[in-house]
């Protein structure tokens, strides 16, 4: 099959530009907000509103519908980039920017995605509806249901979706339903809407408490007998919406490898500032060689990771399929984050220990990277299945 065309994305000096000034924005006004942030549960408002202007919550969508239009590699480089600080500052535009505009771009009609990219650009805030109480990556659980409505030419969405980043505060879901109460092959029985969250029916529960990531908000979505038009079938066919679905996920998986790095690449640089202060038998506690031991191992996976990234993203760009190398970045990224800050943990000693220091959030912080967007276990069960699959192409 021939490659898609190349993306070549934003202009490559103004894009370093670019990343210039969001490095600078994220060490001298994202990262001093912090403690704000963590008191209140919530990204300060003003600082959003910053964001929205930056363009952040637009930066995959084409530039002719209002967007920064930017590749995968440039787009990887800036979640990396904003994960050095709380990761709830990712988290805010990471659908829009993910698995949201991939969707719109692999399956929404012309006058879907003219009527949702503008929206997405401007700062309206997305979120992506698959999981519910009985089913995660399992198709054949999913309880959703979408039926004609019998007034129009709409339909009907009845379900509970669970653990949805962004409900609370979301304008526009993506929502998965089941349009056949058979599970046919290739998942044909589940297609995607996109429903408007003021929509009648359309309820969301308090945000869950977590373990961490503070001011990143999950909730539950409730739909009861919510009405939506014809237009709000994605693509305008049904049957293809878990499809759409893992074709975005490849792109949130890298958006998660990428944070994932960019946190570790954090919780590394405060280890390692904390052990060259930390005095301990007359000398700082850098110079115990079993401590640079614990800082060298870091160094060295986060360096594999980035290097994955690259690898990946430039993939992307080029029109390759990456849904294993996506699913093997992810796994690698997320795991390697949480040896990081356990390591992390261990430098500080005791202190790693206690809610002063940022060693226990960043351990906090980093677990549910190797949960969402696919849980290892699964993503490596999905890499052994196309390995063996070109394995038989090749030798059957």
């Amino acid at each position: 099959m021939q490659a898609a065309p190349a993306n070549p994305g934003m202009d490559a000096e103004t894009f370093e530009q670019f990343a210039e000034q969001l490095t600078r924005y994220v060490n001298e006004r994202l990262i001093p907000a912090e403690s704000d942030l963590i008191e209140n549960d919530a990204i300060p408002p003003e600082i959003v509103d910053e964001m929205r202007d930056m363009g952040l919550f637009g930066i995959s969508v084409p530039e002719e519908y209002g967007g920064a239009g930017l590749n995968t590699a440039q787009y990887a480089r800036v979640v990396n980039t904003m994960s050095y600080a709380a990761p709830a500052y990712r988290s805010i535009f990471s659908i829009n920017v993910g698995m949201f505009a991939s969707a719109l771009k692999n399956g929404a009609t012309e006058d879907q995605r003219a009527r949702w990219y503008p929206q997405l650009a401007q700062g309206k805030i997305a979120c992506f509806g698959l999981t519910e109480p009985g089913s995660g990556s399992d198709s054949a659980g999913l309880q959703t249901t979408a039926t004609p409505d019998p007034d129009g030419n709409g339909w009907v969405l009845n379900g509970t979706k669970r653990y949805i980043t962004n409900a609370p505060h979301a304008d526009v879901a993506l929502i998965m339903a089941r349009t056949d109460k058979d599970n046919l092959p290739k998942n044909a029985h589940v297609s995607a809407f996109l429903v408007p969250m003021e929509t009648p029916g359309v309820s969301t529960g308090s945000p869950d408490k977590k373990m961490g990531q503070a001011g990143s908000h999950i909730s539950d979505i409730m739909l009861d007998d919510v009405k939506v038009p014809g237009d709000a079938l994605l693509g305008g066919e049904t049957g293809k919406g878990f499809r759409f679905a893992m074709q975005s996920l490849d792109n949130g998986r890298i958006s998660v490898g990428a944070a994932a790095t960019g946190y570790a690449r954090r919780a590394l640089n405060s280890a390692l500032r904390y052990a060259n202060e930390r005095q301990a038998f007359g000398e700082p506690i850098a110079r115990f060689q079993l401590i640079q031991a614990m800082l060298a191992d870091s160094e060295t996976e986060i360096y594999a990771a980035e290097c994955m990234m690259r690898d990946v993203t430039a993939r992307a760009d080029r029109g390759e399929n990456i849904i294993t190398k996506a699913a093997a970045f992810k796994v690698f990224a997320s795991e390697m984050c949480g040896r990081v800050v356990d390591r992390v943990v261990q430098i500080y000693g005791g202190a790693g220990y206690l809610a002063e220091y940022d060693a226990e959030r960043f351990y906090r912080d980093a677990r549910i990277y190797r949960i969402y967007e696919g849980t290892t276990q699964i993503l490596q069960l999905q890499i052994a299945k196309h390995m063996l699959r070109e394995w038989e192409s090749l030798n059957g």
